[in-house]
């Protein structure tokens, strides 16, 4: 019935399969501070004050980001009725509702790309690859901003490479140029520099191939790109001041030269991430990402430029998280279904090698996915051996752990022992998927009740009321989503130094924040609870 579905309705099964696996647990935990409350929030201030044009965040400029996808998160929160307190659709569900239609839009994609390259069969296995991997399923039911940005850029490079087989096609240079414009809009510049490099190398490349039609084209597709960021750019700039363009690459290039924020790491890391949170189809897709035939220019060179470009660029750039690198997950899967192409028609055999990388990773992750409800439910045992008070509260949270989460990992460890055995790599793909899901529906709420759940639960059940919250020392969006901050109020530092305020102000500290906060003497200590500090202001 399923391969009939697949056969006769193959965008209908993408779709049902990709809601099924993407929506259940959109709502199952907050929003985890930052970037999933900043883009949120974003989007809130859009609704509150009526300017869409303009990204804020505490209802002040914010021009790291672009608005396109908070453009999408402010749609669903009007349409799930978000902030009324009337809706049955938590406000969670809608700020990740975004990504779950993207991500189904991305199967589709998949799909339709692999079947116009190499077959029906082939966009099915690209699409299965991609829905199986570990990252792009979190990330595709989260409130982050990359699976936007992945999916245009791909759009980007595919049109071109169409323009490049067939320089008749304008329209293809219209489509990328469209196609990378929104990706500025979604992150900025780096979309551009992502393709434009891309072109090049396989210019260098494939120079020979390389004529007057194809460089104005590549020229056309950038300019059109460019059009989309400076319009909207040029309208801010207009209205609050052409000094926002010079913060904006200056954020941009801090990023590029420093660590920021404390997101410094080794030169390797996003091969790290990569090949873990890509399990299982990274070890596959190895097996051709490494090798080069320069014969001719198909799609298979394209995306392992793509893919090249994307890696060593942000292994250079100082600042690394694990996101960064997500533009790898499309030609990663792409070179997976290759793989598993050739291994269903018989071409390609996985050795020794193969299902040693195979039993290796999937063992280790299967430990930590083991590991971590084991030290949830012996978390009063662990938390004296570790130095950070902070985490030592945290570990002290009220988690209510059933005795028998840690079997999603050995069930998941079972599963890799036996495709060692029977070399049934559907299988493995598909335990992979179950235990991503089950991970989230039940170990990531827990995860969360250890980190942020208190404080989060303090800022709702202060919502509505006349006061003030603000964290104090450490960095946080959290209370202006989860309090629904309004427009005007004063800022912290501000409410902190006044001896009279015109309402009741509560801070919130970190166990480990400094002396000087802790004992301000305009501060009230009224409680410590799960490694946070609560203080109401005398």
């Amino acid at each position: 019935m399923m391969l009939k579905a697949i056969q006769n309705k193959p965008y209908l099964f993408w779709a049902l399969v990709g809601a099924a696996v993407y929506i259940p647990f959109l709502g199952s935990t907050h929003l985890f501070d930052w970037d999933e409350v900043n883009f949120a929030e974003s989007a809130r201030e859009m609704i509150v004050t009526g300017d869409f044009l303009s990204v804020q965040i505490n209802f002040q400029p914010f021009w790291e980001k672009p608005p396109l996808f908070l453009w999408l998160q402010a749609l669903s929160f009007m349409a799930f009725d978000s902030f009324s307190g009337q809706s049955d659709i938590s406000m969670e569900f809608a700020a990740r509702f975004p990504n779950a239609v993207i991500g189904i839009l991305t199967l589709w994609t998949l799909y339709a790309v692999g079947k116009k390259t190499w077959g029906t069969n082939f966009g099915n296995l690209w699409a299965f690859s991609y829905l199986v991997a570990i990252t792009p399923h979190v990330y595709a039911s989260s409130g982050i901003i990359d699976p936007l940005f992945n999916l245009l850029i791909f759009l980007g490079v595919y049109f071109f490479s169409e323009f490049f087989q067939d320089a008749t096609r304008f329209r293809n240079v219209l489509f990328a140029g469209i196609s990378i414009g929104l990706a500025m809009l979604t992150k900025g510049p780096a979309a551009l520099l992502l393709w434009a490099l891309t072109l090049l190398f396989v210019g260098i490349l494939y120079r020979s191939r390389i004529n007057g039609r194809l460089f104005t084209g590549a020229v056309v597709a950038g300019l059109i790109s460019v059009f989309f960021f400076v319009a909207w750019y040029g309208l801010i700039a207009y209205k609050f001041g052409w000094q926002i363009i010079e913060d904006f690459f200056t954020y941009q290039l801090r990023l590029m030269t420093t660590g920021d924020a404390g997101h410094g790491q080794p030169f390797y890391y996003h091969f790290v991430v990569l090949l873990i949170g890509c399990f299982p189809v990274s070890i596959w897709a190895g097996a051709r990402l490494f090798r080069w035939k320069r014969e001719d220019l198909d799609f298979s060179n394209w995306m392992k430029v793509l893919f090249w470009v994307v890696l060593i660029l942000f292994s250079i750039v100082k600042t690394k998280i694990v996101h960064y690198s997500s533009m790898c997950w499309i030609p990663l899967t792409y070179f997976s279904a290759v793989v598993l192409q050739e291994w269903q028609a018989g071409g390609f055999r996985f050795n020794w090698k193969y299902n040693s990388a195979i039993g290796f990773v999937g063992l280790l992750l299967a430990t930590v996915l083991t590991a971590v409800p084991f030290i949830g439910q012996n978390a009063g045992l662990i938390s004296p051996y570790i130095k950070d008070v902070f985490v030592q509260g945290n570990l002290q949270a009220p988690v209510y752990w059933a005795g028998w989460e840690f079997l999603i990992g050995v069930a998941f460890a079972a599963a890799v022992i036996y495709y060692l055995f029977s070399k049934k790599l559907h299988t493995l793909m598909a335990a992979s998927l179950v235990t991503i899901m089950a991970y989230m529906a039940i170990v990531v709420p827990k995860i969360e009740g250890y980190t942020q759940a208190t404080v989060i639960d303090f800022y709702i059940a202060k919502m509505g009321q006349k006061v003030y919250i603000e964290p104090v020392g450490f960095k946080s969006y959290a209370h202006l989503l989860y309090f629904q901050k309004p427009a005007g109020s004063p800022a912290g530092d501000e409410l902190l130094s006044e001896k009279k305020l015109d309402r009741p102000a509560y801070f919130i500290l970190k166990a480990d924040a400094e002396e000087k906060f802790k004992y301000h003497p305009n501060l009230i200590f009224l409680k410590e609870e799960n490694g946070f500090l609560f203080f109401k202001h005398r």
